[in-house]
């Protein structure tokens, strides 16, 4: 059985690569995963390959402890996170062979389950110098 954490983050996922869907993207992948770290989607649109990582929070989950509006996932992709999301982003170009343009987005997930509703909040090309 999986933890609630674990299928918050699932259906998160779900939820940004059928958004990205709708805004004309092409899934290349999900959940690419290495042993240093792990790519939620990979996408494609206008020749430029997104790597996207998902940051889903509930509602239940901060009821209470954290208001909305003020809960940045970027936040949360820094320091040791961004290193191993770069280090697996690099394997994914080498494996692939791919030398075209590419970008980090973060994305941003508030799930209210009890009602079954959900805001996505697109932070795009989060790394200007690369």
């Amino acid at each position: 059985m999986e933890s609630s954490h674990i299928s918050i983050g699932r259906i998160g996922e779900d939820a940004v690569a059928n958004h990205l869907k709708r805004k004309g993207y092409h899934i290349l992948s999900r959940n690419y995963r290495k042993k240093w770290g792990e790519i939620d989607v990979i996408a494609e649109k206008d020749k430029i390959i997104h790597f996207v990582e998902v940051k889903t929070v509930s509602y239940e989950t901060v009821r209470g402890k954290i208001p909305r509006e003020t809960w940045l996932p970027e936040e949360n992709v820094e320091g040791r996170k961004l290193g191993r999301l770069l280090k697996t982003i690099e394997t994914w170009l080498l494996e692939y062979e791919y030398d075209g343009e590419w970008q980090l987005d973060v994305a941003a997930v508030w799930l209210d389950v009890t009602h079954e509703t959900g805001r996505i909040k697109m932070l795009e090309n989060i790394i200007k110098d690369k």
